[in-house]
């Protein structure tokens, strides 16, 4: 399964890595937008959940991962120019559907409520409207470490929090990822986590008022960080809003163990090939009935 690469000219300022996974069967084109300081590499495992039901497509921002030696990277980017990027992905793919994990739940729903002509349906995994006590003490710390440039703790607070479920194979990749990035990558999540602290994800609620597709929310029944309770807050201003529930996982998901993976793909796999007739249907995956770790 080899994607076909491309550097995309975006806005003529930003360079953008993406890979395209083909199927011939597909007719539907979804695109995975990475959290933050992660790369195309951690969509490893969706990538299979969804190929070859559905073309897909992964990419880095301009500041990370295959992207960057093809930026000047010289200043942060905002969430909205990271939504504007995403609008002119899903543009140029004639995308039908999203799919954001994690922190790119904030641009995703900025492109959301700009109501691309071709998207039909969105899915946003491990996001949550609101810094709760958890994620509050996450990015307070994780603000000091980045601003430091201390790449050891960053490594370490990510793998203690919202990676303690990981298996061990994944804390290792993730330690060695976080803790080998440039400076101007550091720089970038400060920014970014600067400005969560100080709006407490104000604008993803905003945002999502103006969202007119049927929007699956997805999280883990045991992440502290973006709560399933949590994540329900956005069914208040996004009509055809979707839950789900993952058993026994936690913030990571589908990577954190087979059941976790199973439960995730059938969630996706029925949301995203529902017809508009069963659009408000709701979707409750099957109760996890074992957690062995995922070979890689």
């Amino acid at each position: 399964m080899r994607p076909e690469i491309a550097v995309l000219d975006l806005q003529g300022q930003y360079r953008v890595y993406t890979e395209f996974y083909r199927a011939e069967a597909a007719t539907k084109t979804i695109i995975l937008v990475n959290g933050s300081l992660a790369t195309t590499a951690s969509f490893a495992q969706t990538v299979r959940n969804l190929h070859p039901q559905f073309n897909v497509v992964l990419f880095d921002q301009p500041y990370a991962g295959k992207s960057k030696p093809h930026n000047a990277n010289e200043r942060s980017l905002t969430k909205e120019e990271e939504g504007h990027i995403l609008l002119e992905l899903i543009d140029h793919f004639a995308a039908e559907q999203v799919m954001s994990f994690s922190w790119g739940g904030a641009c995703a729903l900025i492109a959301l409520s700009q109501r691309p002509r071709t998207l039909e349906r969105a899915v946003i995994s491990s996001f949550s409207p609101i810094i709760n006590v958890h994620m509050n003490d996450y990015l307070t710390r994780g603000i000091e470490y980045l601003g430091a440039c201390e790449r050891y703790k960053v490594g370490e607070l990510i793998n203690d929090t919202i990676g303690k479920h990981l298996p061990s194979l994944f804390k290792r990749f993730n330690y060695k990822h976080v803790s080998t990035l440039a400076e101007h990558e550091y720089a970038q999540m400060h920014f970014h986590v600067s400005e969560v602290l100080q709006s407490n994800l104000g604008g993803a609620l905003e945002a999502a008022t103006n969202i007119n597709v049927p929007v699956l929310f997805m999280n883990g029944e045991w992440d502290e960080y973006t709560t399933p309770l949590d994540a329900r807050l956005f069914g208040k201003h996004i009509p055809q809003s979707h839950f789900v529930t993952i058993q026994s996982a936690g913030h990571f998901l589908d990577m954190e163990h087979k059941a976790a993976c199973r439960d995730s793909r059938q969630a996706l796999i029925d949301f995203l090939s529902a017809t508009p007739a069963e659009k408000r249907v709701r979707f409750h995956p099957r109760p996890a009935q074992d957690q062995h770790a995922i070979a890689i």
